[in-house]
């Protein structure tokens, strides 16, 4: 004789259905429970997908502050900026439509998510053709060379976002806020650089904005396979080859986006130790200049040749045999090309109490006062 499974104590709704009691521990009330909480959260990413005024608006204020804190440079302000952008349920929706195979989600959710960054890539674009003299900052320059780095970062965020929109103890919010600080500022980045004819980095920019997109979505929806969201036509739970199959092309667009990310990883890393060894060699070639140094180094390069701007600052002007001597010294570059060593000179003196002294040499300590030179 076999043991009953135990029913689950069941109290009535609202809407006059029933459901299980929130103590009871059994089996049944405990998978009721659980199918009760995926369907509330259902709801709530379809809502969160939806193309409403209310969701253009937020997203074009967040386009109008993001944009601004790009052209003042201001970290704070570009992040700050996000707490009203609204661009983490449509990408949920699409998470959501790929894993269940609800393509009417998909539509709507995509729809959604083209309108908001429509909005924040033309309202960014206006602000850059308003602004025609405010230089390029650092901030919009730092989104146009994407790494692998920034993969990661997205797919650590899709996850977060993901677990947060499914777990009941977790603001959903503050993490959306960290997904938008990866989606609005490099589509306005991508805006501005377009309205000022740097079509390259504004390119950049943009598939930077396309990286995060995908790799969120991508993250977002393997934790809802995870927690039990995926579901076939027969709302059983999708095996591991059901689930890649139908982000088959998800997985092949992170690879390729991935293949290409390593290598402007590689590049930003050769070009890093270049300037590094570039830097070296020219404080090593000062040591006959006493008191000089290199304060700053810039290599960009050209179609048929590397060009290193540097700015030495000493008491001692570089004669031209010794500018000569510093190119011969300087390492060739990884790809070939001949370099083009050009100094700038700033004199630099210290003035102590006991008169002037040039930067970097110690006055005696006894003594009379250096001359004035």
């Amino acid at each position: 004789m076999t043991e009953a499974t135990p029913l689950a104590r069941t109290s009535l709704d609202q809407s006059g259905d029933a459901r299980p009691e929130p103590d009871d521990d059994t089996p049944l009330a405990v998978a009721e429970r659980r199918r009760a909480d995926h369907n509330r959260h259902r709801v709530a990413i379809r809502f969160a997908a939806l193309t409403t005024p209310g969701y253009l608006f937020m997203n074009a204020m967040a386009a109008v502050i993001a944009s601004y804190g790009l052209l003042a440079d201001s970290p704070a302000v570009v992040i700050g900026a996000m707490i009203v952008a609204l661009l983490l349920g449509p990408i949920m929706g699409v998470a959501l439509a790929i894993t269940d195979g609800d393509w009417p989600l998909f539509r709507k959710s995509f729809l959604a998510l083209l309108a908001g960054g429509v909005v924040v890539y033309a309202i960014a674009a206006a602000v850059g053709w308003l602004h025609p003299l405010v230089p390029i900052t650092g901030e919009i320059r730092s989104r146009t060379a994407p790494n692998s780095f920034d993969l990661f970062i997205a797919l650590a965020g899709g996850a977060a976002g993901a677990y947060a929109t499914v777990s009941p103890r977790i603001a959903a919010g503050f993490v959306g806020v960290a997904i938008a600080t990866a989606l609005v500022p490099p589509l306005a980045s991508s805006a501005i650089l377009l309205t000022r004819g740097e079509y390259d980095a504004s390119l950049g920019a943009a598939l930077l904005a396309l990286t995060n997109i995908v790799a969120i979505q991508f993250a977002a929806a393997v934790v809802l396979w995870v927690r039990g969201y995926a579901r076939d036509n027969d709302g059983d739970e999708v095996s591991v080859l059901q689930f890649l199959g139908r982000h088959l092309g998800s997985i092949a667009v992170l690879a390729l986006l991935g293949l290409w990310l390593a290598a402007n990883l590689r590049s930003t890393v050769n070009d890093r130790l270049y300037e590094n060894r570039v830097r070296a060699t020219l404080s090593e070639a000062l040591v006959d200049l006493e008191g000089s140094q290199v304060d700053s180094l810039q290599i960009f390069g050209l179609e048929d040749r590397m060009v290193i701007r540097a700015e030495i600052h000493g008491p001692i002007e570089p004669t031209v045999p010794q500018v000569a001597r510093m190119a011969d010294l300087i390492p060739a570059h990884p790809d070939g090309r001949p370099v083009d060593l050009r100094v700038r000179h700033v004199e630099t003196r210290i003035i102590t109490p006991r008169g002037l002294t040039a930067d970097g040499i110690d006055p005696p300590l006894s003594g009379p006062p250096f001359a004035e030179p």
